[in-house]
């Protein structure tokens, strides 16, 4: 199994940057893909962009796609979501979440542990 621990969240103007940090504790944590979510208010959470167990795959819902960067760092058992160019859209409570499954997993059902989320903001 492994815990997940987001931060890096906050409130920024429109056309900022902000990067979110996953930490994650587990003897295996290189053997697991990983994926961003988010879930803005009276909204479904949603899937934002997603990384294989290597770091060499990436995947990127098409609404952040060129703004959004989804990295990783398994010596340091910590995944990255650098944002760019960010719009008062991306206000949310943005997810970490951790799957067995290999490839890069877009699907909420697909992930087995979830970090406790982090809160951005984005002004007008």
């Amino acid at each position: 199994q492994v815990q997940l621990v987001e931060s890096g969240g906050g409130l920024v103007q429109a056309g900022g940057s902000l990067r979110l940090s996953c930490a994650a504790s587990g003897r295996t944590f290189s053997s697991y893909a990983m994926g961003w979510f988010r879930q803005a208010p009276g909204k479904e959470r949603e899937f934002v962009a997603a990384i294989n167990w290597s770091g060499v795959i990436t995947y990127y819902a098409g609404s952040v796609k060129g703004r959004f960067t989804i990295s990783r760092d398994n010596a340091k058992n910590t995944v990255y979501l650098q944002m760019n160019s960010l719009k008062p859209e991306d206000t949310a409570v943005y997810y970490c979440a951790a799957t067995r499954l290999g490839g890069t997993p877009s699907g909420i059902s697909q992930y087995d542990y979830w970090g406790q989320g982090t809160q951005v903001t984005v002004s007008s």
